[in-house]
């Protein structure tokens, strides 16, 4: 874990936003255009070179302080370290940002025991909003999803999907319905935080960088989006009147939209929370 600490200012009234995936794609352009806003930025990301030079980009673009934190995903341990120096530098965070995640194109287990799908795209994040959550109070989580949460079938009995042969966009479209269905319970949980999850479009990042084929495809195809486009909806949920958006609501391009009925079932919603909090309070 590393982190950057400036000098005490007085930052009364600047808005804080936590964003992960921070060094590169939709997360990277998201910080560039909250940063030129006056925001303060908490970055989040693996790779620590990525993340320095989004910070940089950053730092060109507005006066606000902007701090790194190298965080590991598939480490519980680890987002655990990292939410504790988030909470101790930011005491009262305005927006977290749950953007990091990707396609795992093999079945792999994280050193916690579960499938890197879904830790790395939705446990982490549940993790480190559960820690911030003190922080967050009267706040804004805003998670990532995807239209192919449409064709997750998850089962929160079996999170690792112990009992199914291993699909990467199968196992892609759990974890981002797990995304909706965090949005949707946190929103009865915690109502004084603004919980929504959004899909921002078919974008032109490192996603599937693990396949020759997916690679080609985010790479070369036509007509994507680029990194900035796809952020548009997370910076609007982040900065627009909270009058304007439903907390527990499914976006894209700045519109609510309806999420599939298996992603917003308040049963399943409740188990996968209950599940999800045994999951990451237990240790491997």
């Amino acid at each position: 874990m590393t982190s950057e600490n400036g000098a005490v200012e007085d930052l009364t009234g600047t808005p804080v936003v936590i964003v992960t995936g921070a060094s590169s794609g939709i997360g990277r352009a998201a910080a560039q255009e909250l940063a030129g806003r006056g925001w303060r930025l908490a970055l989040l990301g693996r790779d620590a070179g990525r993340l320095e030079a989004a910070a940089a980009s950053c730092r060109a673009l507005g006066p606000g302080p902007i701090d790194t934190f190298q965080c590991d995903f598939t480490s519980l341990d680890h987002v655990r370290a990292v939410a504790a120096a988030v909470r101790e530098r930011y005491p009262k965070i305005d927006v977290l940002a749950n953007n990091a995640g990707g396609n795992v194109f093999s079945r792999r287990s994280t050193v916690d025991g579960f499938e890197e799908t879904i830790q790395s795209n939705h446990l982490a994040h549940f993790l480190l909003s559960m820690q911030l959550r003190e922080n967050l109070r009267g706040g804004r989580i805003i998670n990532t999803s995807s239209a192919v949460h449409m064709q997750g079938r998850l089962d929160p009995e079996d999170l690792n999907g112990a009992n199914r042969g291993y699909s990467a966009m199968a196992f892609y479209g759990n974890a981002k319905q797990a995304n909706v269905l965090f949005a949707v319970e946190a929103t009865k949980r915690w109502p004084d935080i603004v919980s929504t999850a959004f899909h921002p479009g078919v974008v032109r990042t490192r996603f599937g960088r693990e396949s020759g084929l997916y690679s080609f495809f985010y790479k070369y195809v036509p007509g994507l989006r680029t990194p900035a486009k796809g952020a548009e909806t997370l910076v609007w949920l982040a900065t627009v009147d909270r009058g304007q958006i439903h907390s527990g609501g499914y976006y894209q391009d700045k519109r609510e939209r309806t999420a599939s009925a298996r992603a917003t079932d308040p049963a399943a919603a409740q188990r996968l929370w209950e599940v999800s909090e045994a999951a990451v309070t237990a240790r491997p």
